[in-house]
């Protein structure tokens, strides 16, 4: 048992060692759990499932329910910088003591229940939600959907942001089966939106089974472009013209943003909701590490956590869309489950040099490894970085003045260097 008074981040530690397996796929041990803890359900629990798009999709919902005076608790993962940034609560990051009290609630009645670390950081982020007494739940589905601990939630409507290969190793080996593990976030008789294109056979075949009220982009709603920047969204019960594109840089966003605003219709959320609110909301939202510009010591910085085929293809695009006169150098870090072919194959048009770095995540492949692989893949030569010191140097060393820097292939590639960057910035001021 952790001891007590014992700091957020002993907590963290032992978490890890709570469960043989990082991921045990099942919801048996989190709805036991759960219906002991007692909690007080919110109004409205909406589920966020897909492979990629989930993060911004719930801060572009829980921006517009905030803008529209609605309390919301938004859980997510995995964090870019810190562990608060899971649980946010009207926009702040839930405190060090907040998850350590929602901890101890959880092991007081978890008994001998085996936990993942992400099981319990889903039903901590329930108890500090609990307590804070919202409006509105969003809940980032962590893997999958049908066996995720997020789905022992009851939701009055859940969102689908697109269905690629990712996870493979437990969710299947092509995109029909993993829709279908994607599609049990859907519930009888309540709305559900896919936002992607083409729909998976999967996901329309079993809303017609349970009878989901499944809302499809393309079909029952639309973006119709009005320009580069402006935009429209229309749908069978309300339509929003003169909308701008939202603060998270690219094209892919505004698609995003469709997808939201379709489950906040359908679950009559968005009953309130004008143009002006919608541009007011989105405009100035940001989040670390999603198409995230920088500039740090004299050198142009761009963080993207794309971490398969289909993220790496939006980040070519939007790499290839972007004013750039230089090289691009580019840091690397890969978890050993991922297709790093499918990865890398739509950057290399785009890189001119790059640096394997091992990811902070004991799934990660060596530096030296990766840089074999890039190397054989790519025909140029990549360096391997012994840490994240070393391949910011080797990065801020290589790059000339009108180059850029691109670090991407994980979360945990791109919190580990975003914090190194900052840790420079402040050395030198």
């Amino acid at each position: 048992m952790i001891p007590e008074a014992a700091p957020l981040s002993d907590w963290l530690a032992w978490l890890e060692t709570l469960s043989p397996s990082e991921i045990d796929l099942g919801l048996e041990r989190v709805e036991l759990v759960l219906e002991r803890l007692q909690l007080e359900r919110p109004a409205q629990l909406l589920l966020v499932a897909g492979t990629n798009g989930k993060g911004s999709s719930v801060a572009m919902m829980s921006a517009l329910l905030r803008a529209a005076g609605k309390h919301v608790g938004a859980y997510t993962s995995p964090h870019i910088m810190a562990y608060n940034e899971r649980i946010v609560v009207d926009a702040v990051a839930a405190s060090d003591a907040e998850i350590i009290s929602a901890f101890e609630a959880v092991e007081a009645v978890r008994g001998d229940t085996p936990l993942t670390y992400f099981e319990y950081g889903t039903l901590a982020a329930a108890v500090v939600f609990a307590a804070a007494k919202l409006d509105v739940w969003i809940l980032e589905v962590g893997l999958g959907g049908r066996l995720d601990a997020s789905n022992a939630f009851e939701p009055s409507g859940s969102l689908i942001t697109n269905v690629s290969l990712d996870h493979c190793e437990w969710l299947g080996n092509d995109v029909e089966t993993i829709a279908t593990e994607k599609a049990g976030v859907m519930r009888a008789g309540r709305p559900a939106v896919y936002g992607g294109s083409p729909v998976p056979r999967a996901i329309i075949t079993h809303a017609q089974e349970i009878a989901a009220e499944l809302r499809l982009a393309g079909g029952d709603f639309h973006v119709e472009r009005d320009s580069e920047t402006a935009w429209a969204w229309h749908g069978s019960e309300q339509t929003f013209n003169g909308l701008a594109a939202p603060g998270l840089s690219g094209e892919f966003q505004i698609h995003n943003a469709a997808a939201v605003i379709a489950l906040l219709v359908a679950t009559g959320l968005a009953t309130d909701m004008t143009p002006e609110l919608i541009n007011t909301a989105l405009s100035g939202l940001r989040l670390a590490g999603r198409s995230q510009e920088l500039s740090v010591g004299g050198s142009e910085w761009y963080l993207d956590v794309a971490h398969n085929e289909a993220a790496a293809e939006v980040l070519a695009q939007t790499l290839q869309s972007a004013s750039h006169d230089g090289a691009t150098i580019a840091i690397i870090g890969v978890l050993a489950d991922k297709d790093l072919t499918g990865l890398v194959r739509p950057l290399l048009p785009h890189v001119d040099r790059w640096i394997a770095l091992r990811a902070d995540n004991p799934r990660a492949v060596p530096a030296s490894e990766l840089s074999r692989q890039i190397a054989n893949q790519s025909g140029r030569s990549c360096l391997a970085a012994e840490s994240v010191q070393e391949a910011v140097k080797f990065a801020q060393r290589l790059a000339a003045e009108d180059d850029r820097i691109l670090v991407t292939g994980s979360f945990f590639t791109v919190g580990p260097v975003l914090r190194q960057l900052q840790v420079n910035s402040q050395s030198k001021s």
